[in-house]
């Protein structure tokens, strides 16, 4: 009688067998190892990304609930004076933060928070007893110009002692500074928060950013669940000043930068994907190769549970062990990925400050989930067909393959299945990304499930030119193909959606860059650029000195100056970019969704009080009415502007407004200039203007000065950045699916050896071994290949028109260059053939003898 328990023994036959395979469970392990990494360096990336941002935030919100938010100018610090005055029982700090590089502080974007230190311990803990500087840096830090206090981390990495000076370059403008203390905190979040930033005293920080009598905001901490605390300050502002909600303006940036996390997630989890194709192939494998051992256990009394169980707890083991090697992969390929992902965001949304974190626990526990998870749900298939076959079946080798020719049709239909469902999936409601994804999955799931039947169709179309071309082994190809179906079409699945994948997103990036140069053509058309240095690569915000401005405005040679003024603007829905522009003809250079004027009259309309915003804001705000309309928060108070038009815009998935310089001035009363174009004569010579402007301009700040080609240079440049980290996963889904169809051809040549033998015995040679093995790879790649291309396609469609517009609010124009088939044809066949040098290699060195023997 057999133990209702696992025998201890059929453990044992499991482990045997792993150990005594171990090119096989070499290439398990590596393939879900591969896929984990994959995930887990993504996920790394993301959560560090976010987790910077939220140390950046802290280090300057602290533990503020709301915080009182001016306009472009900020508040005069005459009214948190008032409000300490009537509110003292609430706690309040002043805060001035703005962005610099110094020389002595490596040259890279750090921040400036000025504070007043006698009210700032409520919110911040950096100046606490424990880590507070000595008495001497406290009297410098609040009498002597220039003093800032930095870390004693930051100052042991740069060799700063006490007393060292500083250049801080702020808005292009150069200032001294020095050390006047350092601080320690315990706290080691506190700790890497201090890494990108520096203090100030409230006084200092104003002289430094020429914001004399100016804040930025004011901090509170409110009771929560109170709103007649909020009432109660909003009512004693003047109009113009806000009070918000911390998290609100810190959900607003999140929600913005989820998209894109979400998309690089997607990725990840379609080259997970390919890896479990691996898995079950090589699972499967295992299964056949063993299934005469089976059926002697079912014939000796092992139960089908039992049996079942055997095959997932080998899946268990390699699942275990792929994951901690992925674990390990991803951390090291994560380091890098973080760069990246921090990079575009720096780039598109925010600048992060701090540049390290910790690893997160919840990406490893989710990545080793995952991995485990995955294999164990891959390996249920295989497990199930190793328990179900009765025992008779389970010592005959054919009877998989038979079965698995049978349900060639029945797989067929249950891919188009899937495609259907996964097309369905995008008929639910826009704002919910994951059906998008899920509908992503399935569809190229669906078209997976494809891949035997769309082989077998290729081999019976060229096997009659294979025959006459090639004789006996351009017939044995094609059969011994069919013949092994269950494992080959798993290997070409496998191999067609990593080109698949690498086919959308190459059509996805193409479709992006060509939307961009058409984007650019049309509104760069000034000739040349002019703003002052900024730390976001899609608007300067940062005002132009006036003394330039107007020496730019009359510099001979030029034939008109458009000046563009940028800001941050609160409306009910968030914060949002405001520019201005004099630019008559703005109808002209944009290129509209729709606007309810014709280019001509768009001028007209926004000088009449109309804005123009931007497509994303348009999806993100649900303004796409032509009767709609956006609330500014404008210093005499909330202002209602009609929307003339929406325009498409791919700096950023934020969105802007437009509106006149006649209209914003009247409004904001702010005269500042933040970009100028300048358009020359007929003849003009961008780069002669640019460079004299540069030599010749005699202003304090330093300012940037770019041709117009030099500009679009730098937009591609931020393109490219944008889509490395998308790049790096198509390669990667790559080598993941070249590992599967090696694996394949390794497996599918041992199950064959006997066979090969006695073919070598009968007088085939090795060169027609050789050909046998390269035909047979060749045409799995070129059968991956050629339904990459449909595969493909309908991936880009989903990525240009669903995923993106949805994720972003772009409208993508989609560009399709037949060079990418080509190119996955290419690769597909290539990584094949390449695949399958070693197996070829090996079984021509085998004697036929040796072969034979083989069981």
């Amino acid at each position: 009688m057999m133990s209702h328990q696992f025998p201890r023994g059929l453990w044992n036959v499991g482990w045997r067998y792993l150990l005594r395979h171990r090119w096989q469970s070499f290439l398990m392990v590596l393939g879900i190892a591969l896929g984990v990494s994959v995930m887990v360096a993504i996920d790394l990336a993301n959560a560090s990304a976010s987790r910077a941002f939220e140390l950046s935030t802290e280090s300057v919100t602290g533990k503020a609930t709301h915080q009182i938010l001016g306009g472009p100018s900020g508040l005069d610090d005459a009214v948190y004076t008032r409000l300490r005055r009537t509110l003292g029982d609430i706690p309040m700090a002043p805060v001035i933060s703005t962005y610099f590089i110094s020389p002595q502080l490596g040259d890279r974007p750090m921040q400036l928070l000025g504070i007043d230190p006698f009210v700032d311990g409520d919110f911040r803990s950096y100046l606490s007893p424990n880590s507070a500087p000595d008495v001497t840096s406290w009297t410098a830090f609040l009498t002597r110009p220039g003093a800032v206090i930095i870390s004693q981390t930051l100052a042991d990495r740069y060799g700063l002692a006490l007393g060292a000076p500083l250049e801080l370059e702020i808005d292009g403008r150069t200032h001294p500074a020095f050390v006047a203390g350092l601080v320690n905190p315990s706290d080691e979040l506190q700790r890497r928060s201090l890494e990108g930033t520096i203090l100030a005293d409230i006084a200092t920080a104003q002289e430094l950013t020429l914001r004399s009598g100016k804040l930025d905001w004011v901090d509170l901490i409110l009771p929560k669940n109170d709103p007649s605390a909020v009432k109660r300050i909003q009512d004693l502002l003047p109009p113009g000043l806000q009070v918000t909600s911390g998290q609100a303006r810190q959900g607003t940036v999140e929600q913005m930068t989820n998209a894109f996390q979400l998309n690089l997630t997607m990725l990840s989890l379609l080259a997970l994907i390919v890896g479990l194709f691996l898995i079950y192939n090589t699972m499967t494998f295992s299964v056949v190769q063993r299934r005469s051992l089976f059926g002697t256990l079912r014939c000796l009394g092992v139960t089908r549970p039992e049996v079942f169980g055997l095959v997932i707890s080998e899946a268990l083991l390699v699942g275990v062990t792929g994951s901690a090697a992925g674990l390990a992969l991803g951390v090291l390929m994560g380091r890098e990925t973080v760069g990246m992902v921090t990079q575009t965001i720096n780039d598109l949304y925010f600048t992060t400050t701090v540049q390290s974190v910790g690893i997160p626990i919840l990406s490893l526990v989710k990545g080793a989930a995952a991995g485990i998870l995955a294999t164990v749900f891959t390996a249920g298939f295989p497990a199930w067909e190793a328990a179900s076959i009765p025992p008779q079946a389970a010592l005959s080798r054919s009877g998989l393959e038979v079965k698995a020719r049978r349900i060639v049709l029945w797989m067929a239909a249950a891919g188009i299945g899937m495609v259907v469902v996964g097309g369905a999936a995008f008929s639910i409601p826009r704002y919910n990304l994951l059906y998008s994804f899920g509908g992503t999955a399935a569809v190229v799931v669906g078209f997976a499930m494809l891949a035997a039947l769309a082989m077998v169709l290729i081999l019976k179309i060229i096997a009659p030119v294979l025959d006459k071309a090639l004789g006996l082994v351009g017939r044995m190809a094609p059969r011994s193909l069919v013949a092994s179906l269950s494992r080959t079409s798993v290997a070409v699945a496998a191999l067609m959606v990593a080109v698949a994948v690498t086919v959308g997103v190459t059509l996805m990036i193409d479709s992006f860059r060509y939307t961009v140069n058409i984007w650019l053509n049309q509104t760069l058309v000034g000739d040349v650029y002019i703003t002052a240095p900024n730390f976001s690569a899609t608007a300067s915000t940062t005002p132009i000195d006036p003394a330039a401005v107007r020496a730019i405005q009359s510099w001979p040679g030029i034939l008109r100056a458009d000046l563009l003024r940028t800001v941050r603007v609160q409306t009910p829905q968030g914060e949002v970019q405001l520019s201005s522009t004099n630019n008559p003809d703005i109808g002209q250079d944009r290129y509209f969704l729709w606007s309810k004027d014709p280019p001509q009259g768009v001028w007209q309309a926004l000088q009449a009080g109309s804005v123009l915003i931007s497509e994303p804001l348009a999806r993100r705000f649900n303004l796409l009415d032509h009767d709609s309309r956006i609330s500014l928060e404008t210093p005499g108070g909330l202002k209602s502007f009609p929307v003339e038009g929406i325009y498409y815009d791919y700096s950023s998935s934020e969105g802007a407004v437009f509106m006149s310089s006649s209209v914003y001035h009247a409004d904001w009363g702010d005269q500042a200039v933040t970009a100028i174009a300048l358009r020359l004569p007929p003849g003009g010579d961008p780069d002669r203007i640019a460079q004299q402007l540069q030599d010749e301009l005699s202003v304090s700040q330093r300012l940037l000065i770019r041709p117009n080609q030099a500009l679009r240079a730098e937009v591609m440049q931020v393109f490219d950045r944008t889509f490395a980290i998308t790049a790096a996963l198509r390669i990667l889904a790559t080598i993941v699916a070249f590992i599967g169809v090696l694996n394949t051809l390794l497996l599918l040549q041992l199950e064959k050896q006997r066979e090969l033998g006695i073919l070598r015995a009968l007088g085939l040679t090795g060169a027609q071994l050789w050909q046998l093995t390269m035909l047979e790879t060749g045409l799995m790649g070129l059968s991956a290949g050629l339904l990459a291309a449909p595969t493909g396609y309908v991936l880009a469609l989903i990525l240009v028109y669903i995923i993106n517009q949805r994720s972003f609010g772009w409208t993508l124009q989609l560009s399709i260059q037949p060079a990418a088939f080509g190119q996955a044809l290419l690769v597909a066949v290539v990584a094949a053939i390449l695949a399958g040098i070693y197996p070829a290699g090996r079984m021509s060195r085998q004697s036929a003898a040796e072969a034979i023997r083989y069981e």
